[in-house]
């Protein structure tokens, strides 16, 4: 077996891709027309919201149905700085008046599935929900965009964002992929929930049946705004939860690809089995499982409890075990750990939670719970563990967790649950004293993705307020150096993790895809977020 190894270097991050036993993706050959494309996705869909929703149980059925204003440019995914127009016209544009205003210039002849003309008004009706939601509309990236002043759209053709203040972040937070843009007549004529259970979009597939449980499908747009795309004349997401449904579809050619990821173990048993018919792309992934307590639980309002469930965990020995069965890895904190503005290992090791002395921080967790008064609860501590039914590696991470925290006398009951019931039980209910979360971005913009840790922030779910967490927040975001940033953010690091232990991290994802060797165009990013329009896909058969 040979490997092809490229370096990724993007502004100081690292990206890793491999292309394994098949043609790579440099030497495709001309894209081919036809066909249409089998991918299994392994969640359910919880609702057909971008703007409300954070899986990619959404994103990979859903996404192909619509168009984004800039994005990530499909052809260099693993750039956190490479953006091109989807709805715009011309190359994404700097800002004016000191880097706080964005002028764009709006695509003339876009429609919607529904033959709707597509407009700045659109552009502006769809912001204005993401951003400046009203009360009980869900916006889980609203925070992404705190810097925002104002969206107007002063003609048919411009859009135009007025900043508070200049900020790296704003771009990169516009590119996200769950920002699909939604028609103002829907909205205006249907409400702002309408979306959860419809679909009408400007993507480059209109969307045919969703058959609950089965699977969603959708056909080639002839309309599409991108001329000559997309290649495909559909494609089925399949869903499969199970990862050995997966595995076989794939090794029997009843699906050609999973865009999330499989474990080591999988994709070996794959290229053994394959051969030249198998390709496999490998990345870091800015992606991570977290554990959070529900502080309006008691007696998960007290630090001291929280910090003890973190200073349980022994991340070093579980990277090392768990990266041989699960698709987690690397130990960090709440940066993407390939970034200048990562914790560095001396940084990380003061973190509580993170010290080589296993005994000591397990010495501590133990003294911290016996201060809380936990040896006079009946029972001890007791956990009701909220986990999602997802295989890789929500199971596996929430088994090991539930063994490191009885290291210490915590007792957890871990209630596994499909993503519907999940997330209603995070979202809604919030009948839960800890929960599997998750902090999985797509572009890599540390300033916008350590929001998740804001108790503001439309998703997170510790039910907390934290004035100091915030005002940290604040200055962070305005802050014009990356050496200001750095330390910020450790400041920023140590409160949310260490004194107030508001989320434990668990492991940083490392993703695996391999795919049939006849699927051409598409690249790994690294997010199972980025790149999933599939307008560039097309079949090599």
């Amino acid at each position: 077996m040979k490997f092809s190894l490229t370096k990724l270097a993007v502004s100081g991050a690292v990206g890793l891709c491999l292309a394994v036993a098949g043609t790579s993706i440099s030497k495709a050959g001309s894209p081919k027309s036809g066909g249409v494309l089998n991918f299994v996705v392994g969640s359910k869909i919880p609702s057909y919201d971008g703007h409300k929703e954070t899986t990619f149980g959404m994103i990979h059925p859903i996404r192909p149905f619509y168009s984004l204003l800039i994005r990530v440019n499909p052809s260099n995914p693993s750039s956190p700085t490479d953006f091109v127009c989807d709805l715009c016209e011309g190359d994404v544009p700097k800002p004016t008046e000191n880097g706080t205003k964005y002028t764009f210039k709006i695509r003339s002849g876009v429609k919607f599935h529904d033959g709707t003309p597509m407009t700045s008004a659109d552009i502006k009706a769809t912001y204005d929900k993401i951003i400046f939601p009203p009360e009980g509309i869900p916006s889980s990236r609203k925070a992404f965009f705190k810097a925002v002043k104002s969206v107007t759209a002063p003609d048919a053709n411009t859009v135009v964002f007025k900043l508070k203040f200049p900020t790296g972040s704003f771009i990169p937070a516009l590119a996200t992929p769950f920002n699909f843009v939604y028609s103002k007549k829907d909205l205006d004529t249907h409400g702002l929930k309408w979306h959860q259970k419809n679909i009408n979009g400007t993507g480059a597939f209109s969307f045919v049946q969703h058959q609950k449980g089965a699977f969603v499908e959708g056909k080639k747009f002839a309309d599409y705004h991108h001329k000559g795309q997309p290649y495909l004349d559909g494609f089925k997401a399949i869903s499969a939860p199970k990862l050995a449904v997966r595995v076989a579809a794939i090794r029997g050619d009843r699906a050609a690809i999973e865009f999330r990821g499989f474990p080591p173990k999988h994709r070996d048993d794959l290229v053994k089995a394959l051969g030249k018919k198998i390709t496999v792309q490998e990345s870091d992934w800015n992606c991570v499982l977290l554990a959070t307590p529900n502080q309006e639980h008691k007696p998960f309002d007290d630090a001291r409890i929280r910090q003890a469930l973190t200073l349980s965990v022994d991340r070093w020995g579980g990277s090392k075990y768990l990266s041989r069965i699960a698709i987690v890895k690397t130990v960090g904190g709440v940066v993407f750990p390939k970034h200048p503005l990562a914790a560095n290992m001396d940084e990380l090791v003061k973190l509580k939670g993170y010290s080589k002395d296993l005994n000591a921080s397990r010495a501590e967790a133990k003294k911290l719970l016996a201060d809380a008064g936990v040896d006079k609860m009946p029972g001890g501590l007791n956990v009701d563990f909220n986990n999602r039914a997802v295989d890789q590696p929500y199971k596996v991470v929430g088994t090991w967790l539930i063994d490191q925290w009885k290291k210490v006398g915590i007792n957890a009951t871990q209630r596994v649950q499909p993503s519907p019931q999940f997330y209603a039980t995070l979202r809604k209910k919030g009948d839960f004293d800890v929960s599997v979360d998750f902090n999985c971005q797509s572009v890599i913009n540390p300033i916008a993705d350590i929001t998740k840790f804001l108790g503001s922030a439309g998703n997170n779910y510790g039910n907390y307020e934290d004035a100091e967490l915030e005002a940290i927040y604040e200055k962070i975001l305005r802050s014009g150096s990356e050496s200001e940033q750095r330390s910020l953010i450790r400041k920023y690091e140590t409160r949310a993790l260490s004194e107030q232990a508001h989320i434990g991290v668990t492991l940083w994802w490392y993703k695996i895809n391999p795919h049939r060797s006849y699927v051409k165009g598409w690249s790994i990013a690294p997010s199972h977020y980025l790149n999933q329009s599939l307008d560039n896909v097309w079949l090599d058969k």
